[in-house]
This record gives C-alpha cells, structure tokens and sequence, in this order.
C-alpha cells in the first residue's frame, strides 16, 4: 500500500486525467475550499503535466461563507456581480475543463435564514444560466472530488480524536475512489466503467414506459419516463468530444423521470446535507409529478424552502440506481456528503433534469424539453432512497413487468 502522499498524488491524477479529462491546450477552472490547498496544488501540477494551457483557481472558505449568510447586507443575496456573470460565461464559451473539490462541515449553515439560501440559488440559476446549461448538458468536462478536512471529518466519526477522524475519513476516500498508491486507479475505473456499460445497453434495450418502486419504509412510488430515454452511467461524452467521468466516485447509472409522469410517496433512507444543514427522515408525496407534501423530522424548514425555489424544483429531474452492495455503502460510513452518500443508494434528485437523458433533447431549447418531459429547475437535489429490501420493477408499453432490482441491488 502506497502511503498517503503517493494515494493523494494518484488521486489528484485521477481527478485530472479521467475525471475532468483536461486536454493539451485546454484552460482548466479548479475550485477548492483553501483547507484543500494541498490537493489543489497537486491537481495544478496534474493539468499542467497534460499540457493545460492554464488553470485558474477559485476557493472557498466555510467560515466565510457563514459570515457573509448571517451577517451581509440583505440585498446581495438577489445579486450576481457582472464579473461573475462574465467569467463564467468564459467558461461556457472556451471549454474550459471544470474540477471542483469539495469539503464541507455538513452542517456551516446551521441556523442560516432558509430564505436566503433559497434567493442566492435562484439568483445563481438565472445569472448563471448559460454556464450550468452548459455543464448539465455536458457540453463541457466537469468533475467532483473531495477533500477530507477537520470539521466533515468530525461530523462523521464524532467519536474519534480529530486527527484519527481525518485519516479514517481519507481512508475511506481512496477506497470508494479505488486508490491505493500504486498509479492503478486509472486502469482499474476504466475496468469500473466498462462494467456500467454493459448495463446501460440492456437499460437502454428496454426502452421502460415507467418504473414502480417499493419498499418497507412505505415507499410506493411510480415513475414514468420520457419516450425515446437514455439510460447514462459512469462515463459522459463532452461537446469537446472527450469523455470524461463527472463525479469521483461513480456508482450510479441514472436517466431522466417524466416532469409530469410521477405519482405516489417516497420516503427517504439516507441524511440529506442541503446548503449546509442536515434533513432527515423525510418523505415527499407526488400527484401528476408534483411534491403536494413534503415532511421531515430534521430540517423540515430547509427542504420546504428547497422545494419552493421555484415551480420545477417541486418535479423530479432524476433517477438513478446504484446497488446496496455497492463499495460506497460496504464501506460502513455515512459520509454526509452528497457526492459519496448517493452512491451508496438509489437516489432521485429533484429540480432540473440532464437534458442528455432524451435522444436529441440536448439542441433543443427548455420550452422544447419541457415538451418531450423533461424538467427544468433552478435547482437539482439529490436525495437517497434506497434500502436493503427496495425492489424497482420496470413496465414496458406492453406491459411486460421486469425485475430491475431486487432486495436492493440488481436483479436485471
């Protein structure tokens, strides 16, 4: 076994090389909080050894963060600078490769007016529309990544001292990403990737008119889908032409619900971190593909206020199916991050759906999308739903029944 620093420079690889798949001559936008500095250096020397031609840094920092939402003036949050706007837009405009590290204490926002957390998302959804088009539809490289600090670290083992936290935490990292310090995690995502294929045609052989999910929570939920749906997993294909893998790691193979085709109650199997407070315990009843209700015993004034960004954050814009068994979840840890907790799960995510989960829908405009089922939101939320005894049976037009999942994991 390689030691941290030979797992944290394969890691860096990684993100850089397969999962932004930055490209010789191609500018990169690295976003990192600064407790990540290490790893953002690393990943620096990484796009530069491909032959990026730059590499633009963006940081964040929690505490920051939580000063501005408590403390800054009212009005900013309805606003988005100019230069935002702009860079941004450069972004969208030069296919420059986006990596974002993430790391967060799961609850900074703790306490945090609802109210403004929900206006500084719609502000960024339509000031920033062009770009997250962009990056939805994959016509850009874009990966997620994460870095193990001090705060996330405590969150998820409060019984350790801290800095055994933070290296339990790091240890779980390089396995769910498949490091191990000896330069073989690229070969063995590309054996990963080749896997979900394998699947993704049978899925898409299928062609499903819905999707029926049950389980002893008290889920009961029905799912259509759109005519002519792509089934996407694993890898994407960017407008560059360069296939890259969007979030490190990968477990899920996921596609796009009907906006108006979901019907019945789901409740939730997993922690949802959103904008920095913990929802737990929830559940959210659909009628013709609307939330009608939504509880939760923890955070309940968070997810409301999630729900009502705008009209399409109350429709679903995914699904995707990842096993109980998957190395995410027989890792034992409960991450409280989003980018290590849905793939540990099946999951939906409510808001805006990827338009590349509709044969063609990717050239068309959001009225267009709309039209073929698709949703569109300012918003897009990933929340968990899986259990050891979930079954998903998939209904095709006919009405020929198939087993997608069985007691949790995959029965097709």
């Amino acid at each position: 076994m390689g030691s941290f620093y030979e797992k944290l420079r394969e890691y860096a690889a990684l993100l850089v090389r397969v999962g932004s798949a930055v490209q010789p001559g191609q500018s990169v936008a690295l976003t990192a909080p600064v407790a990540a500095a290490e790893l953002a250096r690393l990943c620096a020397e990484e796009c530069y050894a491909v032959g990026a031609s730059d590499v633009i840094l963006n940081w964040r920092d929690d505490q920051i963060s939580r000063l501005r939402y408590l403390h800054a003036d009212d009005a900013l949050f309805d606003t988005v600078y100019d230069w935002q706007v702009s860079l941004y837009n450069m972004f969208a405009n030069k296919k420059f490769a986006m990596l974002y590290i993430t790391g967060s204490d799961p609850e900074n926002l703790k306490g945090v007016d609802p109210k403004r957390l929900q206006r500084t998302e719609i502000a960024s959804g339509e000031r920033l529309k062009k770009f997250y088009t962009a990056q939805m539809a994959s016509d850009i490289q874009w990966c997620i990544g994460a870095f193990a600090i001090p705060s996330w670290a405590r969150k998820v083992f409060p019984d350790l001292a801290e800095d055994e936290a933070v290296s339990k935490l790091w240890d779980a990292i390089f396995t769910c990403c498949r490091i191990s310090g000896d330069g073989t995690a690229v070969a063995r995502w590309q054996a990963h990737a080749d896997e979900q294929k394998v699947r993704l045609r049978k899925l898409n052989e299928l062609q499903f008119d819905h999707l029926i999910y049950q389980n002893s929570l008290g889920t009961d939920l029905r799912v259509a889908l759109p005519a002519h749906h792509i089934w996407g997993g694993a890898t994407e294909l960017a407008g560059t032409g360069v296939e890259f893998i969007p979030n490190m790691p990968t477990e899920e193979i996921f596609t796009a619900p009907r906006r108006d085709g979901v019907d019945g109650v789901v409740y939730s199997a997993m922690p949802l971190i959103l904008n920095g407070n913990v929802v737990d315990r929830f559940r959210l009843r659909f009628e013709k593909g609307v939330v009608v209700e939504a509880h939760a015993e923890v955070g309940e004034e968070y997810l409301i206020s999630s729900l009502d960004t705008d009209e399409g954050a109350r429709r679903l814009g995914e699904v995707a199916l990842v096993p109980y068994s998957s190395p995410i979840r027989e890792s034992g840890v409960l991450f409280y991050n989003t980018l290590f907790d849905e793939n540990a799960s099946c999951h939906f995510a409510y808001g805006r759906a990827y338009p590349l989960c509709v044969e063609g829908a990717a050239a068309l405009s959001e009225e267009e999308q709309m039209e073929l089922g698709l949703n569109q939101s300012h918003t897009h939320v990933d929340f968990m739903v899986g259990t050891p005894d979930l079954s998903i049976v998939g209904v095709q037009a006919d009405g020929t029944r198939v087993d997608i999942f069985r007691n949790g994991s995959w029965a097709l």
